[in-house]
């Protein structure tokens, strides 16, 4: 009888699962359906079945370069999250293994940086990069995401680095392991999970970025969040190419995060159960 109960507890809950994801899921699923539809169609109304037409991406990448577009959105992505990587792991390392007084009011400083309006500092940060050359730069826009990605970094790294033994890098110490040896061959070793889960996360965060990279590029550093936009104009909006614009932008990371599902549950696990 609890067999038979159980059973149907958790077929209930599968149920239940799946009904959410295919609610998470449908305005992708509806924006792909929309990319396959002509622009009459696309108007017309709410239709599940389009008349598979590609006209629209054909239009798409005649009037926008989507390889340049896609070029920039990689390197900033990856580029902001492999010096925010850089710069947190150390950080995290002294919080995580050298705590003093102040270590926790630290995190949560760093953390009440990302509840800030955007919108509060684009003006000091717009006259900054234009004084420092950076306006529509690739190095402007991976520093820009760099920086306000780091808290979150910083403090996932920090969760990774707080379950791992303080005991096992006392012993490399002991055993003659330099500062930099006790991190790099000891402490990274063990956290990969954690920390290729947090460079996932951040890439993602990257990538979706909006806010800055509309307003910080016009058409050289541009990625594909401006690539989107450029889509909107005084005309209104073209819904069939809006859409067949937006699946090009969110393609190249829903496939990385299907292939890379099991390292990002992995590392969002790691230190959960002991």
């Amino acid at each position: 009888m609890a067999r038979a109960v159980s059973t149907r507890t958790k077929a209930i809950w599968t149920v239940a699962a799946w009904i959410v994801a295919l609610i998470i899921f449908f305005p992708i699923l509806y924006t792909i359906i929309t990319s396959l539809k002509s622009e009459q169609e696309a108007i017309a109304g709410f239709n599940l079945i389009p008349s598979f037409t590609l006209e629209s991406y054909g239009e798409v990448q005649s009037q926008q370069n989507y390889f340049k577009f896609f070029m920039n959105s990689v390197i900033i992505a990856v580029g902001s999250t492999a010096i925010g990587v850089l710069i947190a792991v150390p950080a995290a390392w002294s919080m995580a293994f050298a705590p003093t007084k102040k270590t926790k009011d630290i995190l949560m400083w760093m953390l009440s940086t990302k509840m800030m309006p955007a919108a509060a500092v684009l003006v000091p940060f717009y006259l900054l990069f234009r004084d420092f050359g950076l306006l529509d730069s690739r190095a402007g826009l991976t520093i820009m995401l760099m920086m306000i990605n780091l808290p979150i970094v910083v403090w996932m790294l920090y969760t990774y680095f707080r379950e791992i033994p303080g005991e096992i890098l006392e012993a490399a110490r002991m055993d003659g392991a330099s500062l930099w040896g006790e991190i790099w061959h000891v402490l990274m070793p063990m956290a990969v999970p954690g920390i290729a889960s947090t460079m996932l996360l951040n890439i993602i965060l990257a990538w979706n970025e909006a806010f800055w990279t509309i307003r910080l590029t016009t058409t050289e550093a541009a990625p594909l969040t401006a690539f989107i936009a450029s889509f909107s104009s005084p005309q209104g909006l073209f819904w069939a190419k809006l859409s067949a614009a937006s699946t090009l932008a969110i393609a190249p990371i829903l496939i990385m995060g299907w292939f890379s599902q099991k390292q990002l549950v992995r590392g969002l696990t790691f230190g959960a159960v002991k």
